[in-house]
């Protein structure tokens, strides 16, 4: 491939390949942590926060393979591994002893939290660098984490 096809200069996607990678390891260390939760909830609410639990995880698939493929994209390498993306990730590790289900979709809430908070910027970022196709796509998975959010976060209420 061209590198130069795309219109985005080399400088500009050298910026962008790093922003890229770091949400890879977001997502990817944010789906590991949501199937933690659904494979060791239990209580009251267990079959609904599990299904939603691997709804979300789903959507983190797809998102992830859309991430890594866009730093290729852009001629850089996606960094995508399990021992990367725990080196890299910016979300809180997941604590280990949870059980009831409340506590999961609390913890989860707070790390889609953060991961919609991590993308808005990455919109911003990519938008200030010229790259409206990466800003677009970050856009859409924020939408999709506010709503992941919104359904885990109507389990608290």
């Amino acid at each position: 491939m061209n590198p130069t096809r795309n219109n985005i200069p080399a400088s500009v996607r050298e910026q962008i390949i790093p922003l890229l990678n770091a949400r890879l390891a977001d997502a990817t260390d944010l789906k590991s942590q949501v199937k933690q939760a659904h494979w060791n909830l239990k209580g009251a609410q267990f079959l609904q926060l599990h299904e939603l639990f691997d709804a979300i995880a789903g959507r983190l698939d797809e998102q992830i393979d859309d991430i890594a493929e866009r730093a290729v994209q852009l001629g850089g390498t996606a960094l995508g591994t399990i021992r990367l993306a725990a080196a890299h990730s910016s979300l809180s590790e997941y604590p280990a002893d949870l059980k009831d289900g409340l506590a999961h979709a609390a913890a989860i809430a707070d790390r889609l939290a953060a991961y919609g908070a991590a993308l808005r910027k990455a919109i911003d970022d990519t938008a200030a660098l010229g790259d409206a196709d990466t800003s677009d796509m970050f856009t859409g998975f924020s939408r999709e984490a506010d709503k992941d959010l919104w359904l885990v976060e109507a389990h608290l209420q």
